[in-house]
């Protein structure tokens, strides 16, 4: 599987647990949607995101790290990193 497969791949799990943790139509969730500003994320629910996309990755995501996580874009890119560096 090529980095680019992998990479979509990510998008798409992360866009799906945005989606659920959210309770949002999945069109809704672009790489740029601010889960706070653009999909009603409050604080719990991002907490709860940064849980979930820890789980369905296996990795830890440092609070200071999270903190910065506000789209998909951010999530996408630090699983990518995360991912890529094992």
């Amino acid at each position: 599987m090529s980095a680019k497969e992998k990479d979509s791949k990510i998008f798409e799990k992360v866009r799906n647990i945005v989606a659920q943790q959210l309770a949002v139509d999945q069109q809704l969730v672009t790489l740029e949607a601010n889960f706070a500003n653009d999909l009603g994320a409050d604080s719990l629910d991002t907490v709860e995101l940064v849980m979930a996309i820890e789980e369905e990755f296996d990795i830890a995501i440092p609070d200071e790290d999270a903190e910065k996580i506000a789209t998909l874009n951010h999530a996408v890119m630090f699983i990518e990193q995360a991912v890529h560096s094992n």
